[in-house]
């Protein structure tokens, strides 16, 4: 009798058990969707927006047109900002991506006082607004009287894009195989060699990781850009800037399209060709 009843006690809660679960299957996915649709949903309305005929942001457009579309792609402040922000990218990229490789390496292998607080230091981009580099770096030039060219527009944008380098080749680092390194130099090879027969080449997907991301970063940097350039040095999110204080036409809202559009087809090709793990060096590529 006391079993019976003891048994009879014990069955609801597997059954709440079961319950709870079926209800994580069914509200997991659909707090998903929910939230995906949420973060979505302005890029629905700006894509449609951009296609509308008249010179003014309405939705949904009564009558649909590739003016927009071309108009961004002919403004002359456009094409200059383009052209600003296509130089800036390249140097600053690369810059980063030299430099962020040896700090990673440093950091990882190497043991020197003051290394947590270098760390700090490189990484500190990641908390800081970008309004202060770029505002602390205009007031600095000021104070000396230097010269506002590509140069400060550079040097301002290796300090936002560094840590992202270093993050994805440190990462990188920490799965990397040493005993690789140490075979090649048993058998002779010099640690120059090592270094670019071995390491570099091991360490590729995280360079490349390293460089996407800096590049995109530093091609949609507004904030700190605001700060440092110029008429003649302007980028072109800055260019924009300047356009939607002067016209309320749908052009943004194209250019914006555009720029969607771009990084979603980088970002599709480093996860196609290479998969998003790969370029971290974070799952097995067999």
């Amino acid at each position: 009798m006391t079993t019976a009843s003891s048994l009879s006690r014990a069955t609801p809660a597997p059954r709440r058990r079961d319950m709870t679960m079926l209800l994580l299957r069914i509200g997991a996915p659909l707090l998903i969707v929910l939230i995906l649709a949420f973060v979505l949903l302005p890029v629905f309305v700006v894509t449609l927006a951009s296609f509308n005929d008249k010179a003014l942001l309405t939705f949904p457009p009564e009558t649909w047109s590739w003016r927009w579309f071309i108009r961004a792609f002919t403004y002359p402040d456009f094409q200059q900002g383009f052209r600003a922000s296509l130089i800036v990218m390249l140097w600053s990229s690369f810059i980063a991506l030299g430099i962020g490789t040896a700090l990673a390496i440093a950091v990882k292998r190497m043991a020197f006082p003051g290394k947590d607080l270098l760390q700090g230091i490189l990484l500190s981009p990641l908390v800081i607004p970008h309004f202060t580099l770029g505002l602390g770096l205009l007031i600095l030039v000021a104070q000396f009287d230097l010269d506002r060219g590509y140069g400060l527009v550079i040097l301002c944008h290796v300090m936002l894009v560094l840590p992202f380098v270093m993050r994805s080749v440190y990462v990188s680092m920490e799965n990397l195989d040493e005993r690789l390194e140490q075979a090649a130099a048993s058998l002779g090879a010099s640690p120059l060699r090592v270094m670019f027969t071995i390491t570099l080449p091991l360490l590729g997907p995280g360079l490349f990781g390293g460089w996407l991301f800096a590049a995109i970063m530093s091609f949609s940097e507004f904030t700190a850009s605001l700060f440092v350039t110029t008429q003649m040095t302007q980028t072109l999110p800055v260019s924009m800037y300047n356009y939607v204080r002067e016209f309320a036409d749908p052009t943004l809202a194209a250019l914006s399209v555009v720029y969607i559009a771009v990084t979603a087809t980088l970002l599709a090709f480093a996860n196609y060709f290479l998969g998003l793990g790969k370029v971290l060096n974070i799952e097995d590529g067999h």
